[in-house]
């Protein structure tokens, strides 16, 4: 289980339909919103992990 950075929900990588690429690590996520989220502003969510 990894930890969503926008959302803080604990998702299952192994199952999770959202994920993103970002700076050579991925990101899972809980719902679509969340990545959507992520991909419009990425350095906000790493930063604040």
């Amino acid at each position: 289980m990894v930890k969503d950075v926008v959302c803080k929900m604990e998702v299952d990588e192994k199952t999770s339909k959202w994920k993103s690429e970002y700076k050579g690590r991925i990101y899972y996520f809980c719902t679509s919103t969340c990545k959507q989220r992520f991909d419009k502003n990425s350095e906000k969510y790493i930063k604040n992990k």
